[in-house]
């Protein structure tokens, strides 16, 4: 009788570890069972809030449930980022994850950086790359980036290039364009990429690397001229305009990218259904439309794209910095 019992009460202890054990299996299959919140680590309004909550929309019917965007902003992108990174890993918190934040403020300011990207943070999708374009002020008298090049190269470093703050794509990309074409060109940083674009239309400064959004309208009133692309191909907003690379510059690409993250430990269904999810808006024909009138180019793939992405851009941006030795600690 003994023995019956003691095994009844193993035979029930193995009935509630078994039970313990598929609950997070059961968690899994039956998300979401409740609102997502979207962390965007920058200020509502901007480029990469409005881009994000237009796919967390598309997110909600995906999944059939509510997203809630919330931002949180500050520290270039790091505040938000580390947010999500600190975040219980449930697939109820994810996120914005960008260039800055993962690829270039831990070099640039790691003293700032509390999280570990390869450790912390799980990639789900690279969603865009958004290319910039290279214009020139209107009082520079070259037409063709080989002739922006040897001016700059005549005179070194009396030629100027604008951009919204220390350590953005706008800065990086003038560097970058500085060794790639082996020139030395004087940077000059503002608090916001709007005020240098109203410099460059005023000739106050004399190029200038900018988004689409941003760059097109002063291209389009002809108050500045645009000389290349920085993707590896054409942009439809721009079809006569050429690549960094068809007009000389055969190593140069560059982008302003965003992609989507979540906490490290998030399981790896729910990774791949959110993966799924995201692939599926990005065919979407109003969403393509959207990312095509900012000259944006869709991404998508598999999160294991996306950390080699991740990676191979920590890697180029942290020789750009170290070459122009460009800190902010």
């Amino acid at each position: 009788m003994q023995f019956v019992k003691k095994m009844t009460l193993c035979a029930v202890l193995g009935a509630s570890g078994m039970v313990a054990l598929s609950a997070p299996a059961a968690a899994q299959d039956n998300w979401p069972s409740k609102p997502i919140t979207f962390i965007v680590p920058y200020a509502a309004g901007g480029f990469a809030d409005t881009r994000m909550r237009l796919l967390a929309r598309e997110l909600a019917d995906e999944l059939k449930t509510s997203i809630v965007v919330e931002n949180k902003a500050g520290a270039g992108g790091i505040i938000g980022t580390e947010f999500i990174a600190k975040a219980k890993p449930d697939g109820y918190t994810i996120g914005s994850g960008n260039l800055a934040p993962l690829s270039v403020n831990p070099t640039l300011m790691p003293k700032n950086v509390k999280y570990d990207v390869k450790k912390d943070l799980a990639p789900v999708i690279l969603i865009e790359e958004s290319p910039l374009i290279l214009s020139v002020s209107n009082k520079l008298p070259v037409k063709s980036l080989q002739e922006l090049i040897d001016q700059a190269k005549k005179e070194p470093g009396k030629l100027t290039f604008g951009s919204s703050g220390v350590g953005g794509a706008h800065h990086l990309s003038g560097e970058l364009f500085a060794s790639e074409a082996g020139l030395k060109l004087t940077h000059v940083p503002y608090k916001g990429g709007a005020p240098a674009g109203s410099d460059l239309m005023a000739g106050h400064i004399d190029m200038m690397f900018e988004m689409g959004y941003a760059a097109m309208p002063a291209i389009d009133a002809k108050k500045v001229h645009p000389l290349a692309v920085t993707s590896s191909k054409r942009l439809p907003l721009l079809p006569d305009v050429p690549t960094m690379q068809e007009a000389g510059l055969k190593n140069f690409e560059s982008y302003n990218w965003q992609g989507v993250i979540a906490p490290a430990g998030t399981p790896e269904p729910i990774i791949s259904k959110l993966n799924t999810a995201f692939n599926n808006i990005l065919k979407k024909p109003e969403v393509q439309k959207a990312f095509d009138s900012t000259g944006g180019q869709s991404a998508g793939g598999t999160p294991e794209d996306f950390a080699k992405f991740i990676q191979s851009e920590t890697q180029k941006w942290a020789e750009v910095i170290k070459t122009a030795n460009i800190s902010l600690n």
